[in-house]
């Protein structure tokens, strides 16, 4: 039995200085729903695999061994206090495998990457650690941030649809690709779709598995059409990631010299490109634990954005060290968290607290690495996964970079910088749209470069939010009166 909270109060946890130490079945409630969902949901972590072996040349033996290292991390944000879903910095990941590749393969590419990853590390820790991380996002011009958020999403989409290079993906599996992206972005982002899971309940289920149903069937639409093989599978229970290789081979503790000073001067455009991303999925963080929040009085969430730069910091520190990667580690994985608030709003039946659900759901994908039969049905969509991962990625990160803009000055900026960026890299990317706004905003105009207004489109105009948020409190009231009666 779990300790349990004071009605309206912060879920019990032991204080470690900006931190607080909780563990499952003794400060919040184990969620075997939100454990079993992300045991399928492992997938998703899995894809970056490809990746990993086809950048910097390792087996899928020591690609599963990062995996499994990145993951075991992830158990640190609820462990530690952060009751989110944490995640890559997804955006980046295009950005970063275009600046590794500009290094030789090999020792050199891992010299950078591991660079990289240090510096980003230290960096967010300092900020966190300081409390500096708004004022520092503050200096950063909107048509800036707009720039690169668009350049990640070109290069996401770009990553995909190039020719011969690439992931190289869309080439070998087109139909399954365009098949599963399809019915990917239909339950994502469809306004009928949306409509739909209001009315019919095993939709809504469909619609809170995120991309899972799209994934799914491209384990059986790719062997169908010819595309992919069938999973084969042989008595093996447990995977067996090669961490002896991977310590010896790919970093600092093997093979690998500590990067040169020069390394870390080169990669800091990189790093602020990167920030920029990862501040952006801190105000999301923010914004979805303050929506859930409104339908729970009964628990007070303790989200410290300057406690989540020190977690997801010190996971990036740590994988320089002991397993480089090219997914970086971020502060949320977006479409999980939705799901996991989702579930939270329905009353304390369906989920005690918003740590509950977030960590029950992560030590599923900690335990999905480990279990062959799910990793041997997964192996062969595992491009298909990255693939798609991209592309949804890419949609969001060009429509967050527009919204990022404040005028038309601000888009022609973004447009030009985002891609030079996603064509060049982030140093050429960066200081195009750094150039560009001192010219256009030089002299007495320069505040307009920091407008706080917010862009109003018509589809997302204040009165269709509040009444769409008036629907979803219709739909959310019988479900928790229904809930008191019976365990969810």
């Amino acid at each position: 039995m779990s300790i349990k909270r004071e009605y309206g109060g912060v879920q019990p946890g032991i204080p470690l200085g900006p931190l607080t130490l909780r563990l499952p079945g003794v400060h919040y409630r184990f969620e075997w729903a939100d454990y079993i969902q992300g045991l399928l949901m492992c997938t998703v972590c899995l894809s970056i695999i490809p990746v990993l072996t086809g950048k910097l040349d390792m087996s899928f033996e020591v690609a599963l061994a990062i995996v499994i290292l990145n993951g075991t991390l992830y158990l640190a944000h609820v462990t530690f206090g952060d009751p989110v879903v944490p995640g890559w910095v997804t955006p980046a990941i295009p950005l970063l495998i275009a600046y590794c590749e500009t290094f030789a393969p090999g020792v050199e590419r891992m010299q950078a990457l591991i660079a990289f990853e240090l510096t980003f590390g230290l960096f967010c820790i300092i900020l966190g650690v300081t409390g500096l991380a708004k004022r520092f996002i503050a200096l950063i011009p909107n048509a800036v941030q707009s720039a690169i958020l668009l350049g990640a999403g070109f290069a996401a989409v770009t990553i995909v649809f190039q020719p011969g290079e690439g992931l190289k993906s869309f080439d070998s599996n087109p139909w399954t690709i365009i098949i599963c992206i399809g019915i990917a972005f239909f339950i994502l982002f469809s306004e009928s779709f949306k409509n739909l899971r209001r009315k019919h309940r095993v939709l809504y289920y469909i619609g809170n598995l995120g991309m899972m149903p799209a994934l799914a069937l491209a384990i059986f639409v790719g062997p169908l059409v010819g595309e992919l093989p069938w999973p084969t599978y042989d008595s093996a229970i447990f995977t067996k990631p090669d961490f002896v290789t991977l310590f010896r081979d790919f970093t600092m503790l093997g093979a690998i010299p500590i990067p040169p000073l020069k390394m870390f001067l080169t990669g800091l455009p990189m790093v602020i490109s990167a920030y920029i991303v990862v501040f952006g999925d801190v105000i999301q963080s923010q914004a979805l634990i303050e929506d859930a929040q409104r339908y729970r009085p009964d628990e007070k969430v303790d989200y410290n954005p300057n406690r989540s730069h020190i977690i997801f910091g010190s996971r990036n520190a740590i994988m320089s060290v002991f397993g480089p990667d090219i997914s970086m580690c971020g502060p949320i994985w977006a479409a999980m968290q939705v799901v996991v608030c989702e579930r939270y709003k329905h009353g304390p039946k369906a989920m005690e607290s918003l740590s509950s659900g977030a960590g029950s759901f992560r030590w599923g994908t900690w335990t999905g690495y480990f279990l062959a039969p799910i990793v041997s049905s997964v192996k062969p969509i595992l491009g298909v996964g990255l693939a798609s991962t991209m592309l949804i990625q890419g949609y969001v990160s060009v429509r967050v970079g527009i919204l990022k803009s404040r005028s038309f000055n601000d888009l022609g900026i973004a447009g030009v910088a985002g891609a030079i960026l996603a064509t060049r890299g982030a140093a050429w990317g960066l200081a195009a749209a750094l150039i560009l706004s001192g010219l256009i905003y030089a002299g007495r105009t320069w505040k307009k470069a920091y407008e706080p207004e917010e862009p109003v489109f018509p589809c997302d105009s204040p009165d269709k939010v509040a009444k769409e948020v008036q629907d979803i409190i219709k739909e959310i009231k019988p479900a928790s009166a229904g809930t008191s009666s019976k365990v969810a």
